[in-house]
C-alpha cells in the first residue's frame, strides 16, 4: 500500500508524552525526558513531545494538582535543554483534533481488545480478590485509555514511540487499531503509519528506593528538583541495599544502586563503579558516589527550572506556540480523515440561503491560569488563536479593559522594546501583539 504520511521519507517522526498527574521525579527524567531530548538532536528526526493532561484526568481528580503538574513537567523539559524551535512541544488539551480522532478510533476498536488491556485487567483482578464487582471503580477513561493513546500517536503519524516495557502492549494495540482503520477507510492507501516501539534497555524503567519501578504509587521516588540537592542526597541515602559490610564484595548486577548509577554514567564510569563494588566498596561510599554522579547532571538545571516556575506566562507562550505548530498538521489531517469516514462538509444548496445559520464570529475566552490569575484568549472566526492576554489579578478589570477594545477602531498604540504593539487602556496593558498580527487582531476585535 502507498504510504501517505505527511512526514518526508528522509525524516523519522518520534513522539513522547508524559502524564501531568504529579511532580516529575528522577525516573521520569532519566527514563523519558532525557533520552527524548537527546533523540531530538539527531539528524532527520522530527520530534513531537507533549503534556498528556487528558490522560491525567483518568488517574487524578485534583484540578490544582493537574494544573501544577502541567507547569512542573513543562518546566522540566525546558530546563533539561529542549530546543522548542527544533521540536513540536505542546499540551494535549490544546489540540482538539486529538479527542475527535479518539472518537473515530473508538468506533473501530473491538471491546475485546480493550478487555485485554493490562491496566483494566489489573483493576478487575484486584476487585475480584476483594470480593467486589469486577468493574468497581473502573471508569470509561481507564477502560479506553489505550484508544486515547493511539489517537496521540496516530494524529501525527509517529514512526517511533519511546516507551517502557509496561507500555509495549499499548503500542501493539495502536498498530491493531490503525490497521483496522486503514482497512475500512483507506481506499487502498495507508492513512496511518504503523508505529514502532523504541526501548532503551539501560534506562527504560529505573528502580526506586525499594527496588520496584520508581513510581509515586509506590512512594519510592527520588526527587528531581523538589527540595534541592539536600533532598536528592537524603533520598539516595534511603536506597535499600543488602547487609554486606565495607570490604565485602557486592553483587553489582543485583544492586538497585548500581542500576541507578549506570543510568547517569558513561560506560567506562559504570565499569569502574562496578569493579569498586565487587572489590568491597561500602554502601555508604557507593551512595555518595551515586549522589555526586547525579548531582553533576541535575544541579545545573535547577536554576532555569526555578526561573520558569516563577514565570508561568513564559511556559504558556511556549506551549501555545507549540500548539499552533501541532494544529498546523492536525487540522488538515483531520479534514482528510473526516472525508475518509464520510463526514464531508455539506455543500450549500443552489438558490437557497443558509436559513438562520449565523456565520462564525471571533470570540474572546476568559480563564484562570495555573498561577490563579485571570487571562483571555482571542480566537478568530476560524478558531485560530490570535493572542493570549496579560495576567490580571482582578477579572472585572480584565473584562473592563478588553471591552474598551472590542468593536472599536483601534487608535495607534505604543510599541515596546521587543517590537510588540501594546494594547489596552492608558493605565493597563491588556496584551502585546506582534506588529504583523495587528491587522488580524483588529478584525477580530471588531466582530466581538
Amino acid at each position: 500500500m502507498q504510504n501517505t504520511s505527511a512526514t518526508p521519507q528522509s525524516a523519522r517522526r518520534v513522539l513522547t508524552g508524559i502524564t501531568t498527574s504529579g511532580t516529575p521525579h528522577l525516573g521520569n527524567y532519566a527514563g523519558a525526558i532525557r533520552p527524548a531530548i537527546q533523540s531530538s538532536t539527531e539528524p532527520d528526526v522530527d520530534a513531537f513531545f507533549f503534556l498528556a493532561d487528558f490522560h491525567a484526568l483518568i488517574k487524578c481528580a485534583d484540578p490544582a494538582r493537574v494544573a501544577r503538574s502541567r507547569m512542573e513537567i513543562a518546566a522540566t523539559w525546558l530546563a533539561g535543554g529542549l530546543d522548542t524551535e527544533r521540536v513540536t512541544f505542546y499540551r494535549q488539551s490544546d489540540v482538539p483534533e486529538i479527542p475527535e480522532l479518539c472518537w473515530m478510533l473508538t468506533c473501530v476498536t473491538a471491546k475485546g481488545l480493550m478487555n485485554r488491556a493490562h491496566a483494566y485487567k489489573a483493576s478487575v483482578d484486584a476487585n475480584q480478590l476483594k470480593g467486589e464487582d469486577p468493574d468497581d471503580g473502573v471508569t470509561m477513561g481507564l477502560f479506553s485509555y489505550p484508544v486515547l493513546m493511539a489517537a496521540d500517536i496516530l494524529m501525527f503519524n509517529a514512526h517511533r514511540v519511546p516507551v517502557g516495557r509496561d507500555q509495549i502492549q499499548h503500542l501493539e494495540m495502536t498498530r491493531d487499531i490503525a490497521q483496522r482503520f486503514n482497512h475500512l477507510y483507506g481506499g487502498g492507501q495507508d492513512l496511518f503509519v504503523l508505529p514502532e516501539v523504541q526501548i532503551d534497555e539501560e534506562v527504560a524503567t529505573l528502580p526506586g528506593l525499594d527496588g520496584r519501578k520508581m513510581s509515586k504509587s509506590y512512594n519510592n521516588t527520588i526527587p528531581l528538583f523538589e527540595g534541592g540537592a539536600k533532598a536528592l542526597k537524603s533520598a539516595i541515602a534511603q536506597i535499600v541495599t543488602d547487609s554486606r559490610l565495607p570490604g565485602e564484595p557486592k553483587d553489582a548486577d543485583a544492586s538497585h544502586l548500581f542500576t541507578l548509577y549506570r543510568a547517569f554514567a558513561s560506560a567506562s564510569q559504570a565499569a569502574s563503579f562496578k569493579t569498586a563494588l565487587e572489590g568491597g566498596l561500602g554502601w555508604g561510599e557507593a551512595k555518595q558516589a551515586l549522589y555526586e554522579q547525579i548531582e553533576a547532571q541535575i544541579g545545573p538545571m535547577r536554576e532555569p527550572y526555578a526561573e520558569l516556575m516563577a514565570h508561568p506566562e513564559r511556559i504558556e507562550d511556549i506551549l501555545q506556540a507549540g500548539a499552533r505548530k501541532a494544529r498546523g498538521i492536525a487540522v488538515p489531517f483531520m479534514d482528510r480523515l473526516r472525508e475518509a469516514v464520510g463526514l464531508r462538509q455539506a455543500a450549500p444548496v443552489a438558490g437557497k440561503k443558509a436559513g438562520g445559520v449565523k456565520a462564525a464570529k471571533a470570540r474572546l475566552v476568559s480563564f484562570r491560569d495555573e498561577d490563579g490569575r485571570f487571562r483571555q484568549r482571542l480566537f478568530a472566526a476560524d478558531g485560530t488563536e490570535l493572542l493570549l492576554s496579560e495576567a490580571f489579578d482582578d477579572p472585572k478589570l480584565l473584562n473592563q479593559v478588553s471591552r474598551g477594545l472590542a468593536g472599536a477602531d483601534l487608535p495607534m498604540f505604543p510599541v515596546d522594546a521587543q517590537g510588540y504593539v501594546v494594547l489596552g487602556s492608558s493605565e493597563h496593558c491588556w496584551a502585546r501583539v506582534p506588529a504583523d498580527q495587528l491587522a488580524n487582531v483588529r478584525a477580530a476585535l471588531r466582530q466581538i
